[in-house]
Order: structure tokens, then sequence, then C-alpha cells
């Protein structure tokens, strides 16, 4: 019995110290309260102490690079309107109120710039912003304008579920972290090997596909795992307890409370 109760104490004592190291990103900000990829969201996110936080970028038609996560601004602007990034001026799509349907406390918020995302990252070298390509990689020049003026690019670290992007976007900024993203099983081994072979940092993958085959063979290789969207605290136990290093989730500060 008592080799029993030892054997428990150090499973749990393994499960603490992994989810002691873990980071949290804040998804889309802190999303689970505000109005997610807005600036109220971001600053919401790093005043709950995320170590990260995640937003997704396309570029308008007069070539800006704005926050938002879907191809089409009907559903973050309560249907006010049913536009394509691509297709809009920025300056249009910034009529739209994006906050409203969240809260009317967060009325008035607008598409932010990328450039007014990069000036809200805390001083503390620490902290990050998680930039998730949305589009190929012909929305990189404008992005690389975009990091030159707001000069944070050392805080700066890359996601794209299009393998065309994050692989030109890590020839471009050879080091800053660049993490492939996938939600997709099949292939998902033989697909490690050709992140490694790209020379990716890692992956970041949908929390259902962390288990311990591939968390063996990304340690094999030496890629780095983040996971992504986690806000159940025995979900988020289990993937740091087979070692991913960031989790990122709706709720960056309760959850990192709820894993303590």
């Amino acid at each position: 019995m008592k080799k029993v109760f030892a054997i428990i104490i150090c499973l749990s004592a393994g499960i603490m110290s992994s989810a002691a190291q873990v980071q949290f990103v804040g998804h889309r900000g802190a999303s689970y309260i505000a109005p997610e990829n807005t600036l109220s969201s971001a600053k919401l996110a790093w005043e709950l102490n995320a170590d990260g936080v995640e937003i997704d970028i396309y570029y308008t038609a007069d070539n800006k690079v704005i926050v938002l996560h879907d191809g089409s601004t009907k559903r973050t602007s309560g249907g006010q309107a049913d536009y394509a990034p691509k297709d809009v001026k920025a300056s249009v799509l910034r009529t739209l109120d994006m906050g409203k349907w969240k809260a009317p406390e967060y009325a008035g918020e607008k598409i932010p710039f990328l450039s007014e995302e990069l000036k809200l990252i805390p001083k503390d070298k620490s902290k990050y912003l998680v930039i998730e390509i949305k589009t190929g990689p012909e929305i990189l020049p404008a992005m690389a304008k975009a990091l030159k003026k707001g000069k944070r690019l050392d805080q700066c670290k890359f996601i794209s579920f299009n393998w065309n992007s994050i692989v030109e976007t890590k020839k471009m900024y050879p080091n800053n972290a660049c993490y492939w993203l996938s939600a997709a099983k099949n292939g998902l081994l033989d697909k490690l090997d050709e992140v490694k072979a790209a020379g990716l940092d890692g992956v970041d993958l949908e929390q259902s596909l962390i288990t311990k085959e591939v968390m063996d063979k990304c340690s094999k290789l030496g890629l780095d795992v983040w996971v992504w969207t986690v806000d159940n605290p025995e979900s988020a136990k289990r993937c740091a307890a087979l070692g991913v290093s960031s989790i990122t989730t709706n709720r960056p500060g309760w959850l990192r409370e709820q894993l303590k």
C-alpha cells in the first residue's frame, strides 16, 4: 500500500512540476471575457499576466495588416457587414463596431492594426505576441513593414496552418520562433519530419492530437510543442504532464490559477 501511495505522490508531483513550467497564451487575447482580437482583449490578457497573447492577421485592399480571425467580418461585427478583408480598405473595415456583440462596455472597439497590437506588448522581454498568419505568403511584405515600424520583432513568435507561409516566415526571421499549426491527425507523425527539415521550431497542435506517441517523436526530433485551445483544467493538466511548453486558452489568468 505504501508503494502505491508513493507512486501516486510521484505522479502528482510530476504533473504539478509540468504545470508550473508551462506557459499560458491568451487566445485572441482574454477572449472569454473581452471581444476577441480587439485591443481590449489583448490588454486584459496582459493584465491577467498571460505569458503571451495570440492574434490573427489578414491584409486589406490597401495592404494594411489587421487583426481578425475569420475571413469575413460578419460574425465578430455582430452581423453589421460581411466584408472579406482583402476586398475592402482598412478605413472602411475600421468603421465596424467589433465589441458591442460581446457586452455593452466594449461598444466602439475597432478592428486593430498589427502595429497597434505591437505597442501593447509589455516591456518585460519574457512576454511575447503570437502572430497567426491566416493567409498565404502574399501577406509577408506588408507584415514585415508593420513589424519594422513597430520595433518589437524580438518579442514576436509566428504560427500558421499555411505551410508556405510559416516556412517563408522562418526564412525571413530565422531568429524568431515559428510553429506549424495543425488539427489533422492523419499523416501528422510523418509531417513532423518535414517540420524538422524546414527548420521550424515546433508545432502548435489541437489538444486531441497531444499523445505520448506524438510527444515522443517531437522530443526525438527536438521540436517544441504548443497546444490549443484549452479551457478545461483537466485537459490542461494532461497536456502539461505530457510535456507541452505552452497552452493557448481563452482564459489565461483563470486557467493558470486552476493548475497551481
